[in-house]
């Protein structure tokens, strides 16, 4: 995947499925080093607390094991782990270079035995049916041009009444700081990430690919309708950010309905 002359990705709007999927993966690749430090500075370090709330709102009740979706370099995974000390965690990303710094920050944290790494597809999830208590995807989704197929994969491999959450970042729709947040995106976000990183276009992929989401409302309502039942939004940091939690219907609930 090329970028333009004015150094920027294409918008998720002109480009197909496949062209997309090839554009996230060499972007992943490319700021892999400094992922992670990225992500906490240019959140200003909200992205910590948006785990966090999203954690302290995982139950584990049947299989103690959490499944990590997209899980980059496993921040997710390991805070669920450090949390939930006695849940095990799998955590699948498709970019190799990911899922080899997560193995690392594993083994230095002490947790290997207990957070589990593989590469591996979002729109095939190599586990079988009712397996995780909770399935989690975090700032991930925007990332897949098929969500409907991501999110009935999520549901498939979660036991019956447990959640699948996704924590995903969106176009703030408060009118005091909308446009704030779009000169944010657009240019103070990629100026500061010029300054660390190598592939400073991947922020202008970033920003572009906010602003292209779907409503907080017009997501729920998609998680519905793959099937997801007592679907909740919590914005948080004025809505930068949403966590939304679906729960997959009981065996009982199924066979009545």
């Amino acid at each position: 995947m090329q970028k333009s002359t004015a150094n920027k990705y294409p918008s998720v709007k002109t480009i197909s499925d496949a062209q997309r999927i090839g554009m996230v993966k060499e972007i992943f690749s490319t700021i892999t080093g400094k992922y992670d430090f990225l992500n906490h500075l240019l959140s200003l370090r909200r992205d910590i607390a948006w785990r966090r709330f999203a954690i302290k709102k995982m139950r584990f009740f049947r299989t103690n094991r959490f499944l990590d979706i997209a899980c980059g370099t496993g921040d997710l995974s390991i805070n669920a782990c450090l949390k939930h000390r006695h849940i095990k965690a799998f955590s699948v990303d498709f970019v190799f270079p990911m899922v080899r710094a997560g193995k690392e920050k594993v083994e230095k944290k002490g947790l290997s035995g207990q957070v589990n790494f593989m590469q591996g597809n979002a729109l095939r999830i190599p586990f079988r049916d009712n397996t995780f208590d909770v399935t989690g995807m975090a700032f991930g989704i925007r990332n897949i041009p098929d969500r409907a197929e991501a999110l009935r994969e999520m549901l498939r491999v979660t036991v019956p009444g447990g959640q699948i959450m996704i924590l995903e970042m969106t176009f703030i729709e408060n009118r005091f700081f909308k446009l704030f947040y779009y000169i944010y995106l657009n240019y103070l976000l990629p100026l500061m990430a010029k300054a660390f990183s190598k592939n400073a276009a991947a922020y202008y992929y970033l920003a572009d690919s906010i602003m292209n989401f779907p409503s907080p409302e017009e997501f729920a309502a998609f998680m519905r309708k793959t099937g997801m039942s007592e679907v909740k939004i919590y914005p948080l940091t004025f809505g930068i950010t949403c966590l939304y939690i679906g729960k997959k219907q009981e065996e009982t609930n199924l066979k009545a309905s």
